[in-house]
């Protein structure tokens, strides 16, 4: 009985969640937007490859292996701020691209196209690999709320709490330019300078929960209004200003919680070092964010992020120290095999259908627009 009454509320509370997801949807379909006319592709900025490179791999050498001795601690600290950097990136380019193109169901299509096929089938796998399939857990994993409490995370898919916090930005970042126009991204700053706040309240130096974390995104989706020149030329110069070998380290200690307040100031130190690196990065280091390997890197980054944590639980990173490290160059194989798979066929067909149906719409809705 108390099965059946669970699975009752759980059907309810999925529904109401699917309601009003599909409540937002339609507002956001009769949203008129301007400047959606003759949009020129973003501007690729090749230095954004490096940087998410970087922030990959941090992640997986954070979470994979032996960072110095282990009285150090050193591994958490790593991952974290390759997650920072992560996140960065992804508010500072969705912000970018709602500033410049606007179209919020062109946005939603895309992004959502982008992450949702391959986070549910890693979370499938993650399942098939826990033996743990509970009605609550699927639905808060496949809604992509499992990073909330009372928290529905699977240990194969502990890392999806970073897919879920990247979900809920888009569509709130949606929701928001959908109700108060492109003028409504100013209040970004003020969203992240909040949640900071609530984390100095609370005491959260480090949160999985999306209102302890969200300002990593926000501040990267600041720094695009500043790129943009939303602020100004003076903020532009105040960013420029920075010397970004000086905040690398700074970023580090950051996302080390022993370094006292210094944790609170991590999604603006993350957020002025790669500001910084767009106006003074040197010569050397933007070509070597062109190198293939570094660019191969960055486009596999998010299906080496899903696989990882998987196979990290499965035989592949099973055993005591010396069989578990032992085995470890075959798990980044079957990591990078599965990536490159998952990249270049799966998620380039989910990438293709979502161009190929916002182009359609596009067209429709716009007969001067000719098909390229």
């Amino acid at each position: 009985m108390r099965q059946q009454a669970n699975s009752a509320e759980l059907g309810a509370r999925s529904g109401a969640a699917l309601k009003l997801l599909d409540i937002v949807l339609k507002r956001l379909s009769v949203v008129s937007m301007q400047s959606t006319q003759n949009v020129a592709p973003l501007r690729h900025l090749p230095l954004l490859d490096g940087w998410r490179a970087l922030s990959i791999t941090l992640v997986l050498v954070g979470h994979l292996l032996p960072v110095g001795p282990s009285q150090w601690a050193f591994n958490a600290p790593t991952a974290a701020t390759g997650m920072v950097m992560f996140f960065t990136l992804s508010g500072f380019l969705i912000t970018r691209f709602l500033i410049e193109d606007g179209d919020i169901r062109r946005f939603l299509v895309r992004r959502l196209m982008r992450i949702v096929p391959l986070g549910w089938l890693g979370m499938f796998l993650a399942f098939l690999v826990a033996g743990d399939a509970s009605l609550e857990k699927i639905a808060g994993n496949l809604l992509f709320y499992a990073n909330l409490p009372p928290f529905f995370l699977v240990g194969p898919g502990s890392h999806f709490w970073s897919l879920c916090l990247e979900v809920q930005f888009y569509l709130s970042i949606a929701m928001l330019v959908a109700i108060g126009g492109k003028r409504a991204l100013f209040a970004i700053p003020l969203a992240c300078v909040a949640i900071t706040c609530a984390r100095l309240y609370w005491h959260e130096p480090m949160s999985i929960v999306s209102w302890f974390r969200a300002d990593e995104i926000l501040a990267g989706a600041t720094l695009a209004l500043i790129y943009e020149g939303w602020f100004g030329d003076r903020a532009r110069k105040f960013v420029a200003h920075f010397n970004l070998f000086l905040l690398a380290p700074l970023l580090f200690a950051s996302a080390d919680l022993r370094t006292g307040f210094l944790p609170f100031l991590r999604p603006y130190i993350s957020a002025l070092m790669i500001g910084a690196s767009l106006y003074n990065a040197p010569l050397w280091l933007r070509q070597i964010c062109q190198w293939r390997a570094v660019v191969y890197t960055a486009q596999t980054s998010y299906a080496l992020y899903v696989f990882h944590g998987i196979f990290a639980n499965t035989w592949l990173g099973s055993g005591d120290a010396l069989i578990k490290y032992a085995k470890r160059p075959l798990l980044f194989a079957a990591t990078v095999a599965f990536a490159h798979l998952s990249t270049f066929r799966y998620e380039r067909y989910w990438n293709i259908m979502a161009k190929r149906l916002t182009t359609q719409a596009r067209n429709a809705t716009d007969p001067g627009l000719v098909p390229r």
